[in-house]
């Protein structure tokens, strides 16, 4: 029988242990494994290749992005750079003008030095993408919202143009989760998350993932790749990532309904330049987001009439949102992005991200209310 997505999130991955019986699924944490004897192959070798709970892991995430076989990874960046690394010397990378900074990192200070090209556009172009692609491209990449200007990109129409050009096309869809977007489902055919925020959810675990549209080759590879570095997922991060999994629908809808309010109120605010939230209608990109995704998400970000001294003010003066990195926990947090990105930044002076949690709405609002209130 079919399950529908909620019942996918609660049982992928997460039978009942054969040996004990027990519901809630154990953490394996062997780092070795007895060898077979009756000419079978092992089930498992050693934890650096895989392990048990990372097995369950991985099953829980093809099955909640509609894909072939998933793969973890030590942390976010361990999963990207796990693609990226499968670009050889002469060829091409197009990746967004707006994206994680890690990622930005990533292809200016490395691929270059390995002889592979990296071309930057606006994917919200699909013009420009086409232009990019043009010449001969490998791989091109999606960030679908964006980090952190919270653009949408049209993943269906982008897959054609890649796979019109011979390239694969790779989401990084941790803002929305598979329970808001499926990008496999529009045509890509590798989804990245960084597991440590929305999957995992407490703010208390790190890791990564990639989810393959099939199980093919370039899966292989990467799996291979993976054992050689010795980027895997360790048992209870895992478990962790896992135990997440089973309450990220339910969540991932209260994050998007006290979005949606903390949105409006910064929107109507005279301090305010601009909101960056696809799912006000006065978005760029909010007919492209309604189509494909199923809610708009938690993560937003506002640029200041005032700048940047009044967006670290911001950053600097809330009591219930938390000044720190990262998102997808149940608290709220808030972060000026350019003093936090170092070099490679790209963000406005004026912009501050926010992370929106799960406390009341109302006490969210009162506490961005009263640090804008003395602003023109």
């Amino acid at each position: 029988m079919a399950q529908k997505f909620d019942t996918l999130a609660v049982h992928a991955g997460a039978e009942p242990d054969p040996a004990t019986g027990a519901v809630a699924p154990p953490i394996q944490l062997s780092t070795t494994f007895v060898h077979r004897t009756d000419g079978e192959p092992d089930t498992f070798s050693y934890q650096r290749d895989d392990h048990p709970t990372q097995c369950r892991l991985e099953t829980a995430l093809a099955a909640l992005e509609g894909g072939a076989r998933a793969l973890t990874f030590a942390s976010g960046m361990a999963a990207v750079a796990a693609v990226l690394d499968t670009l050889q010397r002469g060829q091409t990378v197009v990746v967004p003008e707006d994206c994680y900074v890690g990622t930005r990192g990533y292809v200016t200070d490395v691929l270059p030095e390995r002889g592979v090209e990296v071309i930057t556009v606006d994917t919200t172009d699909l013009d420009a993408v086409r232009a990019a692609c043009a010449g001969g491209v490998a791989l091109l990449w999606a960030e679908s919202p964006s980090n952190p200007r919270l653009r949408i990109s049209d993943l269906a129409e982008m897959t054609k143009i890649a796979h019109a050009a011979g390239a694969r096309l790779a989401c990084d869809n941790t803002f929305a989760t598979p329970v808001l977007q499926r990008p496999l489902e529009l045509g890509a055919d590798v989804v990245m998350h960084s597991t440590t925020k929305y999957f995992g959810g407490h703010s208390d675990v790190l890791g990564g993932a990639l989810i393959f549209a099939e199980n093919d080759d370039f899966a292989e590879r990467i799996a291979a790749r993976r054992l050689l570095t010795g980027a895997i997922l360790s048992p209870f991060s895992a478990w962790l990532t896992l135990r997440g999994c089973r309450s990220l629908p339910a969540r991932m809808a209260m994050h998007c309904a006290n979005a949606r309010k903390v949105a409006e109120f910064l929107a109507a605010h005279s301090a305010i330049e601009r909101v960056n939230w696809p799912g006000l209608p006065t978005h760029p990109g909010h007919a492209i987001a309604k189509h494909q995704m199923r809610d708009f998400g938690a993560m937003l970000s506002v640029e200041l009439r005032s700048g940047y001294d009044a967006a670290l003010a911001l950053a600097r003066g809330t009591k219930i949102f938390t000044n720190a990195t990262s998102l997808g926990g149940c608290e709220s947090l808030i972060e000026h992005r350019a003093s936090s990105e170092g070099a490679h930044t790209h963000s406005p002076p004026g912009l501050v991200r926010l992370s929106v949690g799960l406390e009341d709405a109302d006490d969210l609002i009162e506490d961005l209310a009263h640090c804008l209130c003395d602003r023109p």
